[in-house]
């Protein structure tokens, strides 16, 4: 800031739309990088506590969006990005013309071209950048950015990218493909985490003690970042949600929806979908996905700890 108190022409600005654990520790990124960040979020006090940390506070995205450079959108899936964009408070309402729009939720990479597509036609950027790396690399700035876009679009975000990422892989120059390697990533992400849940699950069946299963398969072949990161859940019987069931739900059922379309079978993934369904039916839907353990639990009597 400058000594009178206003922001000085060169200080970027961004927005932030979405506050959870992954949007919270982001709009952080972006302050530490030097960028007057407003942001929202349904929840007014997650917007004070933003306020609390030295960003700006927003009403709507529309709000944030106002003089902004960038708006990063950190929602759930593709109906919250729409709203959020030409909804009747949405950032295509304000923000200038030129500026960019950085989606990080995952969807389908049809739905992706068309949302940049609406946005690009009123003279604003779109970046496809779907996130990966959860929340504590999200607070350090140390995020994976799978994006794709016009090289205007990257070029506009490159404040914001330079802030939150500590690999950015630049996918295409339009929007889409970064979706598209991003819901690769979650068919591999689910079928790990059910594989997982379903092999610690079997392994208390015998009878084995878990730490020790624990200890010998994130040293042999078996083991997948996904069993060495969520099964810690498992062992202390905590599963306060982290990631939830019901986002493997989501994102396994687009990788379904992507697969009929193209008439390619995927039934690895559509197994894991029915465990993570199963699992959101049996009221897990909230909770961590390691969850899908706990519905192993429960279906064959076996004894988890916590469980």
């Amino acid at each position: 800031m400058s000594s009178t108190g206003e922001t000085p022409q060169s200080t970027k600005r961004g927005g932030v739309v979405g506050l959870g654990s992954m949007g919270f520790g982001m709009a952080q990124s972006l302050l530490r990088a030097g960028i007057d960040v407003a942001g929202c979020d349904v929840g007014p006090e997650a917007v004070a506590r933003f306020v609390a940390q030295g960003g700006r506070g927003g009403a709507s995205p529309a709000e944030v969006a106002q003089g902004a450079d960038m708006v990063v959108s950190v929602v759930v899936n593709a109906a919250q990005t729409e709203a959020i964009l030409f909804g009747p408070e949405g950032v295509a309402q304000t923000l200038p013309e030129g500026a960019v729009f950085i989606s990080c939720a995952t969807m389908d990479p049809d739905v992706a071209r068309t949302l940049a597509a609406r946005l690009e036609a009123t003279g604003r950027l779109y970046l496809d950048a779907p996130i990966s790396g959860g929340a504590q690399r999200a607070a350090e700035g140390a995020l994976t950015i799978l994006a794709s876009g016009s090289p205007e679009a990257f070029a506009r975000a490159r404040p914001a990218l330079d802030a939150m990422a500590a690999k950015l892989y630049t996918l295409g120059d339009a929007a889409g493909a970064g979706a598209a390697f991003k819901m690769i990533n979650q068919l591999l992400a689910g079928v790990h985490i059910a594989a997982a849940c379903e092999a610690m699950a079997f392994a208390a069946r015998q009878g084995l003690d878990l730490k020790k299963v624990y200890e010998v398969i994130t040293a042999s072949a078996g083991n997948s970042w996904m069993f060495e990161n969520r099964m810690p859940h498992v062992l202390s019987g905590d599963y306060s949600p982290k990631s939830a069931v019901d986002i493997f739900v989501k994102d396994l059922g687009i990788v379904q929806d992507m697969a009929r379309s193209a008439k390619f079978p995927v039934p690895v993934s559509a197994a894991a979908l029915q465990m993570f369904l199963a699992a959101s039916a049996s009221g897990m839907g909230r909770d961590d996905d390691a969850s899908v353990a706990r519905l192993y639990a429960q279906i064959t009597g076996t004894k988890l700890p916590g469980v």
